[in-house]
């Protein structure tokens, strides 16, 4: 549910904080997330990509796509 909470914040406001990219991180690298999860993901993905979300990082590196998941 906290992906789609941080996910569902960046498309109200049209933007990723540094605080919400770093939990998505956390999130994604031990692979602890639900099914339900990924289409909010690729969607936030997406919409970086074509520029309708910006991100507040500096960083050039997106998140991995996390494929294979488990849920935790």
């Amino acid at each position: 549910m906290m992906i789609r909470t941080l996910v569902e914040s960046a498309f109200q406001t049209g933007y990723l904080s540094v605080e919400s990219e770093g939990l998505l991180h956390q999130v994604l690298a031990t692979r602890c997330y639900q099914t339900e999860d990924l289409p909010a993901i690729a969607a936030l993905y997406d919409a970086i990509r074509a520029g309708k979300i910006k991100r507040e990082a500096s960083s050039n590196q997106l998140m991995e796509f996390p494929i294979p998941y488990k849920s935790c």
